[in-house]
Order: C-alpha cells, then structure tokens, then sequence
C-alpha cells in the first residue's frame, strides 16, 4: 500500500512478537489497518492469523513490539479496557452465549448497559433473523444465525475497529452470501474491520487491502485487487489461486 504523509492509520502493529504456552507464534508482526476500510488478514493455517487478533484484544500476551490503535499506545492494555476505547473482536467459536435470548444477547454486549432504540433498529435491519428469533434462546440458532448474533452483539454499540475471526467456516453458501451483504453494509458506515478468512472468494469480494502472513510474520501487503488478478503471487504466498478454492 502507497501511504502518504498524512496518512493515519486505525491500527498499527510493530515488531510484534506472541507466545501460547511455550510456542512463539508471532515473530515480529508489522501490520497497518487503514482507517475506515476492510483488510483482510490470509496465509496458511498456523501462520499465526488468529494470534493476531487476540493479541491486538489482548487475549495473548505481547512480549515484544508495540500496537498503537489510533494515537494511543494499548500495548498490554487488558481485554476489558481495550473493548472500552473502541474495539470488538468476533472470535472463531461466535462467543455468544446459548441459554440467554437473541435479546439477552445484545443487552449483555452493551456496554452502557441500555441500547439505543434507533441502533437497534439499524441492527436488526442488518441481520433480520435476530429480530424473528428475539425472544428465542440463542443455542437454538443455526450456524449462520448464530454468526449474525456474534457480529451483532459486536456492533451493538458504535465501534471504531471490528476483529472478525473465520466468519464463513461451516456456514453455507447463502448464508455466507448474507453475511457479506451485511459486512458490505458495515463498510458503507466507515466501519474499521480487520477480516480473518480462508474464503478467497468471500475475501476478494470484501476485502480493500490485504496482509498475508506466513510463520508469524507479515509478508505481503498490498490492495486485494492487484492480489486477485496477479495468479503468480497468490500463488507464490498462499500456495493456491484464489479461484481454486472458494
């Protein structure tokens, strides 16, 4: 990506090292999320995508490097107090909880606790099952409607940046295909989302700019245009075009 001079970016991660256990997985991440847009962070499994995510939510430890959300450094910042100044993480397993209602749900994810009538409606317009199921527990849902209840609870509440981790995985087609109608509406509202996904094909629909990472480290950035019409490179850091597995 061509940045110039003034360009500020929603989030930026250098020289970010993270270990689980006794694994160090991330070996030195420098990455920029362009404010207002949707990245989409790809490379093989165990490249260290989802690490990412949770150690810019503060879920893994940093041990060294630095992650800057705006002008603030919230480098070990803990979880709690990073949701607070803007951000929400979707993780792999959705997070939501099944014996609350979709509405329980939503209450819950509201940090202030009440939920502004007029954001609810947009909500609601957004993923129209949460509104059929309202009064229905939540492990009632299907895969796909549990997905649009974990994005919702995220966005309950203005959010500056969205963590999304494997929204797609085991969801079918029509499902994925309403799900990127919403994330194309959440991108309409300027909405910052930084997107872990193994659907090319949902990704290069989606996806403004693109990180690939391999071994815990960023290794390309760029638009996800140039990488979608350049086969070479996918190939070259993915292993695959981006057309041979949708």
């Amino acid at each position: 990506m061509t940045m110039d001079a003034n360009f500020k970016p929603a989030l930026r991660l250098t020289g970010v090292h993270a270990n689980i256990d006794q694994y160090h997985i991330l070996e030195g991440v420098d990455l920029v999320v362009p404010k207002g847009e949707l990245t989409v962070l790809l490379g093989r499994n165990g490249a260290g995508k989802s690490t990412t995510l949770r150690t810019i939510m503060g879920l893994t430890t940093v041990k060294a490097g630095q992650i800057r959300f705006g002008e603030q450094d919230i480098t070990g910042w803990a979880t709690p107090r990073i949701a607070r100044c803007g951000i929400a993480f979707v993780p792999e397993h959705m997070g939501v909880f099944g014996q609350l209602t979709v509405r329980e749900n939503l209450v819950l994810a509201a940090v202030s606790g009440v939920m502004d009538e007029g954001r609810l409606a947009w909500l609601l317009d957004l993923f129209p099952p949460l509104k059929k199921f309202w009064d229905r527990p939540a492990g009632n849902l299907s895969g796909g409607q549990k997905q649009m209840l974990a994005i919702g609870r995220a966005v309950i509440e203005p959010r500056e940046l969205l963590l999304i981790d494997e929204p797609t995985k085991g969801l079918a087609p029509a499902i994925i295909n309403d799900l990127a109608d919403a994330l194309e509406q959440l991108k309409a509202e300027k909405v910052t989302i930084l997107l872990v996904e193994q659907n090319f094909a949902f990704s290069r629909r989606l996806g403004q700019s693109v990180a690939v990472m391999n071994d815990g480290r960023v290794v390309h950035t760029g638009s996800m245009a140039d990488l979608a019409n350049d086969e070479a490179l996918q190939h070259r850091l993915l292993g695959l075009g981006l057309g041979e597995h949708q």
